[in-house]
């Protein structure tokens, strides 16, 4: 009675459903030709409203012929997921994009080539969220996939991809030894092109400014440079103090017109603390520009990352795999979800304030980390500086804190604030902060004998409420917290 039932409701489905999956298809046809071209779907030619319309049409009609006839369209409803994967994440969703492409890993199709890009997409999105590692898991799926499918070139491109979560994590060995591997067993020069790339970046991270410069002048010699390659020879110019070459670098990549918004961000950093023939109305105009950038883009882009890392994470924790469901439990869920709709529209605002607030919290805390680094470079550039006391009018105590607000988010002024520190004691704080000088090096600096440093600098952190051992974290502290209202 109940295979009856079963076959007689597919009947009048499938009837219902042939001419629907059938245009549907055909949109997911279309989509894939326009792929091999170069092309979107949804941006060069088609309406992205008709691609969506195909994408939930074969995910419905999926679920359903898995689980009452026992079959699905696994090929084309992972293709779907994955072209309009791919045009949500080019109009700036990636958390629905994430969804997209988590529908094609559980679709159980074979195609292991579109399943690479997949999850190579997601990499993509973790890398953005800041998830290296995770982000190195799902480009090490991708090469899977495409090593399963055959396609060796794609299968390096992968390698590549995860030395490059391996460099941003700052691992020198590991992502050395992959690049060897990738170099030794692969030919192709751009390829090869990506693994320099990715010794530079490596490079930028572990501090060896020359070699980044060196990697770079090597792609140069044989390509044009894209963005975030001028990028990288920006910032080693800075860190090894050439302002004037990484402005250079620094006012090409604003140029550009296909640079990232996050390219752009960190330039202005470069332009606002390098030039010094800007004027007090280009300064802010300049601090203008940075502060709409992270506010208007980087941020909420950002907060969607951190969503779409939540679907990953959560997808991946998940310990029960798909079973086959009876046209019984098909109609107990129905009935369930009859029950508790009305709990769960109660119950939906107070879950989504909480995962604003979620959010919030994880997104000020990434802020601190970001500020709290910008500061200590800062602090690095200046023990590095061979000849730092000129470089921050040591010696004139106004032109000093004038060099110190504008460099250290306005440090100086905020000790003056305090109105409990005097002139020597607002020195010997600028000093704890910069780091890296002995008792002996402040003594001499701030003309104590150096036998009573010590004493001078637990009086003054009593002054500020912390003690001696604790004074740097808490000036760090107080400033990183003062940055971020």
């Amino acid at each position: 009675m109940l295979l009856w039932l079963l076959m007689l409701f597919s009947c009048s489905h499938s009837h219902e459903a042939d001419m629907s999956v059938r245009e549907a298809e055909s949109v997911v046809a279309q989509a894939d030709s326009l792929w091999h071209n170069g092309q979107m779907y949804g941006v060069d030619e088609g309406d992205s409203a008709t691609l969506a319309k195909a994408y939930e049409t074969l995910k419905d009609h999926s679920v359903f012929s898995t689980l009452v006839l026992g079959t699905s369209s696994r090929g084309t409803y992972s293709h779907a997921c994955y072209h309009y994967g791919k045009l949500l994440r080019a109009k700036d969703d990636p958390v629905a994009a994430m969804q997209a492409f988590i529908n094609a890993t559980h679709s159980h199709t074979r195609d292991y080539h579109i399943l690479g890009r997949v999850y190579s997409n997601m990499g993509s999105i973790c890398h953005l969220a800041g998830e290296y590692q995770l982000s190195y898991d799902m480009f090490e799926k991708s090469a899977d996939m495409f090593l399963r499918n055959g396609d060796t070139l794609n299968y390096y491109y992968g390698l590549n991809e995860m030395a490059f979560e391996l460099a941003e994590q700052g691992k020198k060995e590991e992502t050395i030894r992959q690049i060897n591997n990738i170099t030794t067993n692969c030919n192709d020069k751009f390829v090869h092109r990506k693994t320099t790339e990715t010794k530079a970046l490596l490079y930028r991270n572990i501090g060896l400014y020359d070699s980044v410069i060196n990697e770079i002048n090597i792609l140069q010699k044989q390509y044009s440079l894209q963005p975030h390659e001028f990028v990288l020879k920006a910032y080693a110019f800075w860190f090894l103090g050439q302002p004037d070459s990484a402005l250079f670098y620094a006012k090409c990549i604003m140029d550009l017109p296909n640079s990232a918004d996050q390219d752009k961000y960190n330039m202005l950093y470069i332009l606002l603390n390098g030039d010094s023939t800007l004027d007090t109305e280009e300064i802010k105009a300049l601090s203008e520009q940075r502060a709409d950038l992270e506010m208007d883009k980087l941020v909420p882009i950002h907060k969607k990352h951190a969503v779409a890392i939540e679907l990953l994470e959560q997808d991946l924790n998940r310990k029960h795999k798909y079973i086959y469901f009876t046209l019984f439990s098909i109609i107990s869920s129905i009935l369930l979800y009859m029950l508790v709709s009305y709990t769960k529209k109660i119950h939906k605002e107070r879950t989504k304030q909480q995962e604003v607030l979620r959010i919030f919290q994880k997104e000020q805390s990434t802020r601190t980390q970001s500020r709290q680094q910008e500061i200590e470079e800062i602090c690095v550039a200046i023990r590095n500086d061979g000849d730092w006391q000129q470089t921050i009018n040591w010696k004139d105590y106004e032109k000093l804190c004038g060099f110190i607000d504008k460099h250290v988010f306005f440090f100086a002024h905020r000790l003056k604030d305090k109105k409990v520190l005097n002139e020597k004691e607002i020195r010997l704080c600028i000093l704890v902060l910069i780091g890296g000088f002995s008792d002996k090096q402040m003594a001499n600096y701030l003309y104590y004998a150096e036998k009573s440093i010590r004493g001078i600098k637990r009086y003054t952190a009593q002054k500020l409420g912390t003690n001696s051992a604790n004074l740097r974290q808490f000036l760090l502290q107080m400033l990183v917290s003062s940055t971020n209202h």
